[in-house]
């Protein structure tokens, strides 16, 4: 059953659910749908960053575990054009683009339970037209599933308007008990990564890895990277397939992802420590603490025509699965 977890500035209750499947228990948040607790049997240290209290996810870790949205990472001067139409939207990264969906994107909201199971839950919210400036009324459905060893996604969405969408869980993974990611090794299937400039915008150009700081086309140390970067895994949405791996040298323990999407943002949380969090177990976390690997459409599709397409049109269904497994060696 449902617990509270404690309640927004106007009242509104933030419920805690707990998902169990074979190795895997989860602690999932009805508020922006997040992952706030990932523990695999065996292991005495969660695997993912996160709080025990409601407090640090109302500041700085408000992308914690979130599913973010409706376009998850960045949009260039927070403005796109779609059928003639300009759409002016909310602008909450360094006051001149629109990171995550606005300020009220999806991880702000309080997600509707529709359905809990031991092992899953359904989860909806319909984010209204015009707000943080997308078009359409756009309606969500959200399953998160454990299978023995794994954490699954798998999102659904359609709107009455053409709108662009883009969904993504912002996890952030860590398989040993150091506080940081200099004992893990990082793999990603990807030939292309997407430059930036300095606002972390997309320049435009698809670059290959090759002979780059950014070639994880083999297992490397992330001892000494700093990543916040788009990896371009595929021109468009495919089947579900194997698209990077993560493993501890320390622990042993492993995860490998799989996704749908076109894309993956890795980012090796370059922004920590924040003065008001407070991990897990009281844990501090620091610079490098944790690992997101965001699956995605790529950022600033809606501006960029060479990109892999984010609109989604009225009457058309959007649909992203993404999954998590986890091993010990």
């Amino acid at each position: 059953m449902p617990e509270i977890f404690g309640y927004l500035p106007d009242g509104r209750a933030v419920e805690r659910l707990k998902l169990q499947s074979g190795v895997l228990c989860a602690h999932v948040l009805t508020l922006g749908a997040i992952v706030q607790d990932l523990r695999l049997d065996g292991v005495d240290h969660p695997l993912v960053l996160g709080a025990d209290t409601l407090a640090p996810y109302l500041g700085s870790m408000q992308y914690f575990g979130a599913m973010v949205g409706r376009y998850a990472n960045r949009i260039a001067q927070g403005a796109f054009t779609l059928g003639r139409q300009d759409y002016h939207l909310s602008r909450n990264a360094l006051g001149r683009h629109c990171l995550h969906g606005g300020i009220h994107g999806s991880a702000a909201h309080i997600w509707t339970i529709a359905d809990l199971h031991a092992d899953k839950v359904a989860l909806q919210l319909t984010m209204p037209d015009g707000e943080m400036g997308f078009p359409g009324t756009l309606d969500v459905q959200l399953r998160i599933t454990l299978r023995a060893t794994a954490l699954e996604f798998d999102i659904r969405a359609t709107c009455d308007r053409d709108t662009v969408c883009n969904f993504s869980h912002h996890g952030f993974f860590i398989l040993d008990d150091t506080g940081s990611l200099v004992q893990h090794r990082l793999q990603v299937n990807a030939l292309a990564y997407l430059p930036v400039d300095d606002d972390q915008i997309p320049t435009g150009e698809i670059a290959p890895v090759a002979d780059s700081q950014f070639d994880f086309r083999k297992p490397r140390n992330l001892d000494a990277v700093a990543l916040d970067h788009n990896f371009c895994l595929s021109e468009n949405r495919t089947d579900l397939r194997p698209v990077a791996e993560l493993e501890s040298n320390l622990s042993g323990v492993a995860l490998q992802m799989e996704t749908t999407e076109p894309g993956v943002q890795v980012y090796t949380a370059n922004h920590l420590p924040k003065p008001d969090v407070r991990g897990l177990d009281g844990r501090h976390y620091g610079r490098h603490a944790g690992i997101a690997l965001e699956a995605q459409i790529w950022p600033d599709a809606p501006n960029q025509p060479g990109f892999p397409s984010s609109v989604l049109r009225a009457g058309e269904t959007y649909h992203q699965q993404t999954r998590y497994s986890f091993s010990r060696a």
